[in-house]
């Protein structure tokens, strides 16, 4: 199979250049000339597809090298630009950061390699004129596999300003192709990890994305930007498919046999289990791979929103809780009591349960003094420390999701803390920053602050799915 999708790949610098401000309003300015745009972000940030999928209409789609594997990265951008006309690949922190002590390892620049894809460098060119032509030059030689062939200006002050950039970028040999002035109408807030989400300012966000597209539209040449990634290379492989990892992945203990694999309590076959995802404003941190992975491993995958809903949805099997922000609204979550119990029954009833950082704040006893669920006896709170980094993990505990010895690389990112940090059954042992283990597995329930990409581990989804059939 070759991959033949158009695309870019918009990097910089450094964090806080302008490329997500950039690589929306492209998203969003080729999807109003008609283009079926696909949305993608290097790392494991959940924040920014949240805005690319409103610029697109599509589902913002994550390209992590650590967190899913080298292999991985062109299959999962197949699998989500199949079909469409242009990819937009927004980079992540500098054009050649990745993981800490792991040379280019879930770099952008890496990422653009593994995808043969030229990169448009985002240059905030605020503090600054001639020397714009030096930092471009570095950077668009520093990896000769990288192809940096064109740059766009952000934050310039003037046509002046302007002009000084452009003559000073004649010499490097790389073409400007857009040019951005200052604008208070493109910023995003932000709080303690990154932008708000786009579902705690829908309205808002609108306004914003469309703010970014008419900036974009005015200062970039969005020909000359289409014909570019038109330049791509080739790509040769399969796209990623759920149901064929799925049906691939080895069992990791042995299972009755029945005619099509379900098995019922005494009655015969059973219907696909019902499986719940936490949703909302306060639940916006989830890859998409996962509810595919749940659906192709035979579960009925439905969502719903601790804020809202007072039940969980009827026929509930099992329980994914991902990240978010329960701190943000841990009044209204400990408000919806009927919710919170029947979270909790549904935990003690033994059914499965999965949660990742915000679930595992979630399911606590409190949370800043806030009550939460109660199926784990800890106490959460807020920190001043923020926990950032990639790790690696093994399963210290069978649980609903991996066999004791199962392998995983996941990545923290919180503010808060939990008392204890581990219970009697850890979920995972970590390696670094040091060694330690961390989470909880009690009964059915599995709930960590590590977040994983089950695509590196689809059997995890088809462990899950076959827990919540017995269960």
């Amino acid at each position: 199979m070759v991959i033949s999708v158009p695309r870019l790949v918009i990097a910089a610098p450094s964090s806080g250049s302008g490329k997500t401000t950039v690589a929306t309003g492209l998203m969003a300015a080729f999807a109003s000339r008609g283009l079926t745009v696909s949305p993608h972000k290097v790392g494991p940030d959940y924040i920014d597809p949240g805005y690319h999928a409103l610029a697109t209409g599509r589902v913002g789609r994550n390209l992590d090298a650590y967190l899913c594997g080298t292999e991985l990265i062109a299959p999962l951008f197949a699998h989500g630009a199949r079909g469409c006309d242009l990819a937009v690949v927004e980079g992540v922190m500098g054009l050649y950061d990745g993981a800490a002590g792991e040379g280019e390892l879930a770099s952008t620049a890496q990422v653009a390699k593994l995808l043969r894809a030229p990169v448009v460098l985002v240059v905030d060119a605020s503090s600054q004129s001639r020397s714009v032509a030096a930092l471009v030059h570095g950077f668009a030689s520093w990896d000769p596999e990288v192809r940096v062939a064109g740059v766009i200006l952000n934050k310039v002050g003037s046509s002046r300003h302007e002009e000084m950039l452009r003559e000073a970028l004649d010499e490097s040999g790389v073409p400007v192709l857009g040019c951005l002035r200052r604008s208070a109408q493109v910023d995003t807030p932000a709080r303690h990890l990154g932008l708000v989400p786009v579902a705690e300012r829908r309205s808002d966000a609108v306004d914003a994305v469309g703010a970014m597209a008419e900036q974009v539209r005015r200062g970039c040449d969005l020909d000359a930007l289409y014909a570019l990634a038109r330049g791509a290379g080739e790509l040769s492989g399969a796209a990623w498919d759920a149901a064929e990892v799925v049906a691939s992945s080895r069992p990791e203990r042995p299972r009755p046999q029945t005619p099509d694999g379900l098995k019922d309590r005494g009655t015969g076959l059973r219907a696909a289990p019902r499986i719940a995802v936490a949703g909302g404003a306060a639940f916006t941190f989830s890859y998409a791979e996962h509810a595919e992975l749940l659906t192709a491993a035979g579960a009925e995958v439905v969502t719903f929103d601790p804020l809202r809903d007072e039940q969980l949805p009827d026929g509930t099997g099992g329980l994914v809780i991902g990240g978010g922000f329960p701190e943000v609204y841990a009044p209204e979550l400990s408000a919806n009591e009927p919710l919170r119990k029947a979270v909790a029954e549904l935990a003690f009833a033994g059914a499965p349960v999965a949660a990742e950082c915000a679930g595992l704040l979630y399911l606590s006893r409190e949370l800043d003094g806030q009550p939460m669920c109660g199926v784990l006896d800890v106490s959460a709170r807020m920190s001043e420390r923020l926990t950032l980094g990639y790790r690696d993990a093994v399963a210290v505990s069978d649980s609903a999701l991996a066999v004791a010895g199962t392998r995983m690389r996941g990545h923290e990112f919180h503010r808060t803390v939990v008392e204890p940090g581990a219970g009697a059954a850890p979920a995972w042992g970590v390696r670094a920053p040091e060694r330690r283990v961390e989470g909880f597995v009690q009964q059915g329930v599995h709930a960590s602050y590590l977040h994983a990409h089950w695509a590196s581990r689809p059997g995890v989804a088809r462990r899950f799915v076959e827990r919540c059939r017995t269960s």
